[in-house]
């Protein structure tokens, strides 16, 4: 029996049929490139299935039409950037149209963005960054995309939870966890943590990995001094402000994101405060210019180019049965930002 049409997609047609996403679409459209029986067994079976062609599906297997859609938080943080250029290269290898848009971590600006895409009928979505702790903040979003791959469309995202697609998985907590654990080993006791708000599952995650690394190292962190502000330079900067005036003592700040770590660093040069002998100071995601900085900054390690290329690629593999998930892995880049505790 027919499956209902509202829920059959091209991917069961070529499936049925054995052969890929891309003959499917190729030989139902009338394209050149499949051979003829290939082509009259292709449409025999859509036939057969009640399949009815898509806009989003013909579109993502049809060729140079094809557009992506990328979604990020911040169109100027070099982690968007880096993540964007990788997207890009394989856009290009595929000759395929990468339309970017800027959410500003605003969950209904992410809601518009992706209604936008979706009614200029792209065939894929990627969003990158942070979802939500709280899930019913993307509800929408959620009910938006899952119609979407519905009616054919593909769906990736890079550091969500929520969202039912393939994903890529930064290691944040892991990470959190590697660079905390490089402090407790020169020493540092008295650590505190410029974060973004916590709201934002990445932030969570990140704090949750610097909990759990000075909680195995026996050091207490119910009174750990965290300094909650925008998870951008200038967010970082008014963290390290307030860490200074209220926690004198901190001898290293883990920022948890770079673009933070380089507005620590800012404020600790204002007020004369010498790095790493007096504070040591911590990134995360190693963009691409953490090493030319005065000091260079010590960071935790992520693919960010690699990340969207895999995301891109994954949105243009045949859909599988359940969402895939790729860890990215990460690595501690030790440079001039961290050094030794102090001597009291």
């Amino acid at each position: 029996m027919p499956r209902p049409r509202s829920r059959l997609r091209l991917a069961d047609v070529a499936e049925r049929a054995g052969v890929s996403l891309t003959t499917a679409s190729r030989a139902l459209a009338g394209r050149d490139g499949v051979r003829e029986e290939v082509a009259e067994r292709v449409r025999r079976i859509s036939r057969e299935l009640g399949y009815v062609a898509n806009p989003h599906a013909r579109t993502l297997a049809g060729g140079t039409a094809s557009t992506v859609g990328l979604i990020v938080h911040q169109i100027d943080d070099p982690y968007f950037s880096e993540i964007a250029g990788g997207v890009v290269q394989v856009a290009g290898e595929r000759d395929l149209i990468v339309q970017i848009c800027h959410s500003g971590r605003n969950p209904q600006n992410e809601l518009r963005q992706i209604r936008h895409l979706i009614a200029q009928r792209v065939g894929v979505i990627i969003i990158a960054g942070s979802g939500y702790v709280d899930p019913r903040m993307e509800a929408e979003s959620r009910a938006e995309l899952s119609a979407f791959q519905d009616a054919g469309g593909r769906l990736t995202v890079i550091g969500r939870h929520f969202l039912n697609a393939d994903a890529v998985r930064p290691d944040n907590k892991e990470g959190a966890e590697t660079v905390t654990d490089h402090l407790l080993s020169l020493g540092h006791r008295r650590i505190a943590v410029a974060a973004g708000e916590m709201l934002l599952s990445t932030v969570a995650d990140r704090f949750a990995g610097v909990v759990a690394a000075l909680t195995e190292a026996g050091v207490p962190s119910d009174e750990l001094p965290v300094a909650q502000a925008e998870f951008t330079r200038d967010g970082g900067r008014d963290a390290a402000e307030r860490i200074l005036r209220d926690h004198p003592d901190t001898t290293a700040i883990v920022a948890l994101n770079d673009a933070m770590a380089i507005g620590v660093l800012s404020a600790l040069r204002t007020h004369g405060v010498p790095v790493p002998h007096r504070m040591s100071v911590a990134g995360f995601d190693d963009v691409s210019f953490a090493a030319d900085l005065a000091p260079g900054l010590t960071t935790v390690r992520l693919p960010l180019a690699d990340m969207g290329r895999q995301a891109l690629s994954m949105a243009l593999r045949p859909p599988a049965s359940r969402p895939r998930r790729k860890s990215t892995g990460h690595a501690l880049v030790v440079r001039d930002s961290t050094g030794p505790a102090p001597s009291r």
